[in-house]
């Protein structure tokens, strides 16, 4: 029996010795600066801030956010809104009723809505929010319905669980219980592993979109992960507009400028 309980003692601590914290590291959010505790499964390591739960792609979006809070128009609406996020948006916007609304079909929010089918007016929101929303939903529905509902300079803040390495999205409709999702897509309620035609979707529901990275030594420093991104996304037919508009004030500059 001791001969046994020997190498399970030992499996065991060289278990314990993986997944301990590798370093301090700082929230991005709440400014803690210490340990953060290990989340998801299998088990990322310090990939939680143990004083306001943030996880990494919540610390990558406040980076950015930080230095960029201009650039998100309100009235913001928050899809299945992660707690400490929602939290600080609040904080921000307490003093602008209905500047920040929250929206779920089945969780606690604001607005019970069915992302496929927004029952808000056509550009009507400022910006939407939808992290980590479209693998589990019929995401084309999803953005042409997000795509309806911004205003003609709006914002849509999208990240997705993407394999950059697949160049196609992976879906199969012969999974079909929680158990297979689990193993296929990650999670018993998602439907899709994103690939990196995920920009395509986008583009396809008339978005353009620029990307937020995590790289270099901030990765270090806010424990995120690295090469996990998120998709800043505006209507194509506006920027188009704006670059027109652009040119044609660049051609009269021009004009000025050589006429006699």
């Amino acid at each position: 029996m001791e001969d046994n309980a020997a190498p399970l003692t030992d499996e065991l601590a060289n278990l314990l010795e993986r997944v301990k914290p590798f370093a301090e590291r700082t929230c991005s959010i709440c400014g803690f600066r210490g340990y953060f505790g290990n989340c998801g499964r299998p088990p990322r390591i310090d990939a939680l801030c143990p004083a306001c739960g943030s996880m990494e792609r919540h610390r990558l979006f406040w980076l950015w956010y930080a230095k960029n809070d201009d650039k998100l128009l309100a009235p913001v609406l928050h899809f299945a809104p992660e707690a400490i996020l929602e939290r600080e948006f609040r904080k921000k916007s307490g003093s602008m009723p209905g500047a920040y609304r929250t929206a779920d079909l089945y969780g606690v929010a604001d607005l019970k809505l069915d992302i496929e089918a927004i029952d808000v007016e056509s550009e009507s929101v400022g910006t939407v929010i939808c992290n980590h929303v479209l693998e589990h939903v019929d995401d084309r529905l999803a953005l042409a319905e997000i795509h309806r509902i911004l205003m003609n300079h709006g914002v849509l803040i999208a990240s997705v669980p993407l394999i950059e390495g697949w160049e196609q999205t992976y879906e199969n409709d012969a999974v079909t219980t929680d158990a297979q999702r689990d193993l296929h897509f990650g999670q018993a309620d998602h439907v899709r592993y994103y690939g990196r035609d995920f920009r395509d979707r986008l583009s396809e529901a008339g978005f353009v979109f620029e990307e937020v990275t995590a790289d270099g030594a901030s990765v270090v420093e806010f424990g995120l992960l690295r090469g996990e991104k998120f998709f800043i996304c505006r209507k194509a037919e506006t920027e188009q507009h704006h670059r027109d508009a652009g040119l044609v004030t660049r051609l009269k500059r021009w004009l000025r400028s050589r006429a006699w």
